[in-house]
């Protein structure tokens, strides 16, 4: 057996519930004009074109390109700044404010500020998606290092440990499942700031086809192109509790 019994009642119910939400979706579709609600079926309908014409794909992969590099930087920038602040006590009280200030800014407010210094390209939009990323990581990067016990640094340092075994043994394995909680808010973040990008900065990708047919008003076209993003955030969203559960496990070890 593949799964275990209670895994698979878990599916059961995921999917029953997905039915039943389809179906009441195409009810409310067959009691509203179709110009104000497309039915699940001509939804799912438009999204099967879409891939069968290579529009889907072509919109994937340019939005994941965008998507995936300022998450990437906002990872590395994030969890390797963040674990300098904790570590370098002057610097953090001199940044925590600016941090505090910047992670509480709604960040489509940048968004025409950063299009008025680098323009339409690729760069702004990722860009836009680091920022959106960039401070869950961060922050939760420096709760996680500022938490670690002073016991475990005082027997580090009473085996003579240098400041690189400290990060390497201590500061990095304790603090990695707190910043991989960052990661997971950071991945939703990032897809908000790759959608906000695409509609502010220029029409690609994803964006472009949600732009496209709310113009052409193309009610299908519209909510798929709407369900694609969910299904997009979802399975990014259970790629990155994966992960947080994973490192979980180190959180149990060093408590």
């Amino acid at each position: 057996m593949f799964f275990k019994p209670d895994t698979w009642s878990r599916l059961a119910t995921y999917a029953v519930s997905l039915a039943a939400g389809a179906a009441l979706w195409q009810f409310a579709a067959s009691q509203t004009r179709p110009s104000i609600l497309s039915s699940f079926t001509a939804t799912v309908a438009r999204i099967y074109e879409y891939a069968l014409s290579g529009v889907l794909w072509n919109a994937l992969s340019s939005s994941l390109l965008v998507y995936f590099t300022g998450l990437a930087a906002a990872i590395v920038f994030g969890i390797g700044v963040g674990l300098l602040l904790a570590r370098l006590r002057l610097l953090r009280i001199g940044l925590e404010s600016y941090i505090m200030v910047l992670y509480a800014t709604p960040m489509v407010a940048l968004i025409p500020f950063i299009m008025s210094m680098m323009g339409f390209g690729f760069a702004p939009k990722a860009l836009v998606v680091f920022l959106f990323a960039l401070f869950p990581i961060l922050y939760n990067t420096i709760e996680g290092a500022r938490s670690v016990k002073p016991e475990l640094l005082e027997v580090a340092q009473s085996f003579r440990s240098g400041e690189w075994d400290i990060w390497r043994d201590v500061l990095i394995p304790y603090t990695l499942p707190y910043a991989m909680t960052g990661v997971r808010q950071g991945i939703g973040r990032g897809l908000v700031g790759l959608v906000a990008g695409e509609f502010f900065l220029s029409g690609t990708g994803i964006g472009l086809l949600i732009m496209q047919s709310e113009r052409d008003f193309d009610v299908p076209g519209l909510y798929g192109s709407i369900l694609i993003v969910t299904i997009l955030g979802v399975l990014l969203m259970g790629i990155g509790r994966m992960l947080e559960n994973h490192f979980a496990a180190w959180r149990g070890l060093n408590r």
